[in-house]
Parts: C-alpha cells; sequence; structure tokens
C-alpha cells in the first residue's frame, strides 16, 4: 500500500534520535523549558493575522464531527500566543515534533516534517545572538558546516520607503525578494515592476558598507557585536527577508551544502512582546550529517539453551545495551541479524555452557572469539 505523497515510513530512527538528543541537550543547557501543543488547532487561531502568507495558504484544513473548521499546525510559533499568556518574562520555550504543510514535495521538502524550535518571549539583541550561538553549538556537534545570513526587516522596509514602494505593497515586495534562492533574478524583476520596485535588486546588491546610511543599520551592527561576544560569525545578506509576515527586525537564515534553509527565524511580536527564535529541520539536518549511530546490538542464538540465553539477555541490558534473544537455527539468525545490523551474535549452545564460555562473532569483520561469561562486560563495555 502507497503512502499519501508527501508523507512517509521512517524504518530506522536510530540517526533522528541522535539528532534529536543533541539538539534537545543544547536547549535545555541554555535553561529552555520544553512544551507540547496540539497538532489540531482551530482553523481561525492557526490563520491568525498572518492570512496572507504562503505557509497558510498551505495548511492542511479538516473539519470535526460537530462541524468545527479546523486546521494542522504548520509550525509552532503561532501557538505561543496561547502558552506566552500571564507567563514571567522572558520566557524561554522550545518544541521538536511533526508541522504539516500542502505544499508541492520535492526532493527535501514533505508535507509532514519535523520542526526543532527554541523561543525567547521578552527579548533583546543579546537573545537574538544567543539564538545564533545555540544553533552554531548544535551544528558543530551534528558535523554540519553552516553559514549563518542575517539581516533586518525594518531596513527592508526602509529601502522600501526610500524607493517609494506604497506600504500596502511592501509585504507583497518583501516576499517577491524572498524567492531570490527559488526563481531567477529576470523573473523576480519582472514580478517587482508591477510595484515599481525593481531597483531594490540593484541596492540589494550593494557592498556593507553602502547600508551604513539607512537607520536601521544600527540593529545589523549591535548584532553583529553581540555575536562577537558569543564568538560566532555571521554574515550580513541583505537579500534576506524570510517569508512570514509576523518577522519585523532581525531575520536569521542558515545555509549549508544544499540548496534549500537548514534552519530560519528572527524576531516578533508575541501579544505585543518583541521575541525570537529559530527553527531547525530535522529531515534536513539528518541529510546533511556525517554522525553515525553507533548503538551496541546483541543477539544471542540459542541453542536449545533458552533458560541461560534469557538470562544472558537480561545481564546485558542492564549494561544499557540492546539485546535479544533469537529461537532458532544459526543460519536464519545470522540473515536476521545481517537484515537488521545487528553487529555482535553470541552463540549459546550446550558446548558453550559446558565450558563456561560464550562464542561470539563480529558481523562487519567475521572475527570470532570465545570469552567467559565473566569477560562478557568487559568485552562489551
Amino acid at each position: 500500500m502507497e503512502n499519501v505523497k508527501g508523507f512517509r515510513d521512517i524504518e530506522d530512527c536510530s540517526k533522528r534520535k541522535i539528532i534529536k538528543n543533541i539538539i534537545e541537550n543544547t536547549f535545555r543547557l541554555y535553561n529552555f523549558q520544553q512544551v507540547e501543543t496540539p497538532i489540531i488547532e482551530y482553523e481561525e487561531f492557526v490563520k491568525a493575522n498572518n492570512q496572507n502568507d504562503e505557509a497558510i495558504s498551505d495548511i492542511f484544513k479538516l473539519k470535526d464531527k460537530g462541524d468545527r473548521n479546523l486546521a494542522l499546525r504548520y509550525e509552532f510559533t503561532f501557538q505561543l500566543k496561547r502558552l506566552g499568556v500571564n507567563k514571567k518574562l522572558p520566557y524561554r520555550r522550545y518544541q521538536i515534533g511533526p508541522v504539516f504543510r500542502d505544499e508541492p514535495v520535492t526532493a527535501n521538502r514533505w508535507r509532514q516534517f519535523t520542526q526543532c524550535d527554541v523561543d525567547i518571549l521578552g527579548s533583546t539583541t543579546q537573545d537574538e545572538a544567543e539564538i545564533l550561538k545555540i544553533s552554531s553549538e548544535i551544528l558543530n556537534q551534528l558535523k554540519i558546516k553552516f553559514t549563518i545570513n542575517i539581516n533586518n526587516r525594518k531596513l527592508l522596509n526602509e529601502i522600501l520607503e526610500e524607493q517609494g514602494v506604497k506600504d500596502n505593497n511592501k509585504q507583497a515586495v518583501i516576499k517577491e525578494i524572498d524567492k531570490l534562492d527559488k526563481l531567477s533574478e529576470a523573473e523576480i524583476k519582472q514580478n517587482l515592476k508591477k510595484y515599481k520596485a525593481e531597483k531594490i535588486l540593484e541596492i540589494i546588491k550593494k557592498p556593507e558598507s553602502f547600508f551604513k546610511k539607512y537607520q536601521a543599520y544600527k540593529e545589523i551592527e549591535q548584532l553583529k557585536k553581540a555575536c562577537e561576544n558569543y564568538k560566532i560569525k555571521v554574515n550580513f545578506q541583505p537579500s534576506l527577508a524570510r517569508g512570514l509576515s509576523y518577522y519585523n527586525s532581525s531575520v536569521f537564515e542558515i545555509k549549508s551544502d544544499i540548496k534549500e534553509t537548514i534552519a530560519g527565524g528572527g524576531s516578533y511580536l508575541i501579544n505585543n512582546t518583541q521575541s525570537t527564535g529559530i527553527s531547525f529541520g530535522l529531515e534536513r539536518l539528518e541529510l546533511l550529517s556525517k554522525l553515525t549511530p553507533e548503538y551496541k546490538k546483541i543477539l544471542i542464538i540459542s541453542l536449545s539453551q533458552d533458560k541461560k540465553a534469557i538470562q544472558l539477555s537480561e545481564k546485558i541490558r542492564k549494561q544499557g545495551i540492546s539485546c535479544s534473544v533469537f529461537f532458532s537455527k544459526p543460519s536464519k539468525a545470522m540473515e536476521y541479524a545481517n537484515a537488521y545490523n545487528i553487529p555482535i551474535v553470541i552463540f549459546l549452545g550446550s558446548e558453550e555452557v559446558k565450558a563456561k564460555k560464550l562464542k561470539i562473532k563480529y558481523m562487519n569483520t567475521g572475527k570470532e572469539k570465545l570469552i567467559s561469561e565473566k569477560e562478557i562486560e568487559k568485552e562489551l563495555g
């Protein structure tokens, strides 16, 4: 039976678990509180004030038996409007879980994917820098090469005002700029002509020194200085816009060896409180990370020594090592171990029990050895 388009089965989650653990441990080290929120919300709440955003147009809609209009969550940020009520500021939360978007499926884009979000409600420029520091720590641990790009929505708006773009067209122009990594410059320029904003493409190609004349560039300088305190390098990218309309100040985007962004975020208002955050896509981190699972997995083959095999498996599990018993022929057991990438097999038959020895085979090398049961902890440790 085929999966629904844009959805998939993940049969081996071991690498994802390692990545999740690294992300969660890093978030906790910076004193963030984990939350969980509903996958299904009222459609009106999901849309909120962002109804013109492309992500909103891609939400999955549904109804319950009471004929209420509902939707699957497309991200976590909008749910902070509820979570942030009456919280002592700054409120620091993180969340990891599935989100859903009814959008075209591409090589590195699914309709169900896992986001890893960290946000601070009641934030300052120092908090923006800390968010980027957290991001760099995570990516370094995952052994992923990356570049942190930053910009500021106030700066973009200041440039648009200078170019005479009308207020009711500013968001549409920013959305076009945000497509620069998806469409050709010629296409973007053509799209901008209807707003009389095509000159902005030339402006955002200017060197960084050019932008010092704008008032909002001071916020870029402040963020860069704060990042220096954390010893992280950021790259000013005046073309960076981020598509969601709620961003009102700094915006961030982290790029790597794939076309798609691996993390993105920025600063925004939640319940009239200045806030900041960033979101990682777990699937893209999994694609890029060179980390490999190092879990030890063992298969004990019981050769008519079921009780002894079960006792041995319990002893091994107490060491925190994954272990199961196979009650069948050795040939089938070996096929099973190969099929599920179990690297260590222990044979337990009457001869081994009589000699008080265990026969261990390392599947990767084919090497076999006999050890005493007392040596098992040292051998597998």
